[in-house]
């Protein structure tokens, strides 16, 4: 039997991994609906198909909407799609429609300048995995390469969420999982939206690759001190992108 990651033994779907919806000439949508891989096509979303996805996009447009339902995947396709949204000119709201893992959290927490969950929706935190091959010398610089990644992703969830990186690293090495509302309590997002999602979002996932198969299989998750203020008046994270943009790019 062939087995898929994250989809066990059903195979890739050939369906579209972005879909792009078009509102108004101002406002666009975009779906991230499948895994984060490199391969991108029918084995799930790469960054260089996210970027195409973006610079298709009308050049007026001033807000875009990523709907997320991932269960993550590869760290550096998750890290430059987080950043092509971080340089997108346009204000970016992320909506956890049902799944955001792995990488899918932090693109969902560090490239959006506001990050909601959808009702019901969850969102997970881990440490990074790594496969090698060699002997004890090459096994233990993985390790160390492995410690970096993760605190660097840690910096993000501290970034948006408030409380110190090392917080953040416990909570992952634990494999943390929040429903809707413990995501915002622990300061990931902002609001929970009372909007039933559409079916393809309900999607499922094989994630019996994580220690804890989604949040009902998993103990009550951990929250690292969070630092919320006032922002264009909601109750929102601080980000420094939000304060360091150039005032010409965004109202």
């Amino acid at each position: 039997m062939t087995l898929y990651r994250f989809r066990g033994s059903v195979p890739p779907s050939p369906r579209a991994s972005i879909v792009t919806v078009a509102d108004d000439d101002t406002t666009a949508t975009l779906r991230l609906y499948d895994p984060i891989d490199s391969w991108g096509g029918e084995w799930g979303v790469s960054a260089k198909e996210f970027a195409a996805a973006l610079d298709a996009l009308p050049v007026g447009v001033e807000r875009i909407v990523v709907q997320i339902n991932s269960p993550g995947g590869e760290v550096w396709e998750g890290l430059a799609i987080t950043n092509q949204l971080r340089r997108h000119p346009a204000t970016v709201t992320a909506v956890v429609d049902g799944i955001a893992a792995s990488a899918a959290s932090f693109i969902a927490v560090g490239g959006a300048d506001r990050v909601v969950m959808g009702r019901n929706a969850q969102l997970m935190i881990h440490d990074a995995w790594g496969m090698c091959m060699g002997n004890a010398a090459d096994m233990r610089e993985l390790g160390d390469r492995l410690d970096k990644i993760s605190d660097n992703i840690a910096s993000i969830y501290a970034e948006r969420a408030g409380g110190d990186v090392s917080a953040w690293r416990a909570a992952m090495l634990r494999e943390t999982w929040y429903n809707a509302d413990e995501a915002v309590a622990a300061g990931l997002a902002v609001d929970v939206e009372d909007v039933q999602p559409a079916d393809d979002a309900r999607a499922s996932f094989d994630l019996a690759a994580f220690r804890h198969a989604g949040r009902n299989a998993a103990p009550s998750p951990v929250l690292p001190a969070a630092a919320s203020v006032e922002y264009d008046g909601h109750r929102d994270p601080v980000r420094r992108r939000q304060q360091t943009r150039a005032r010409g790019h965004r109202a």
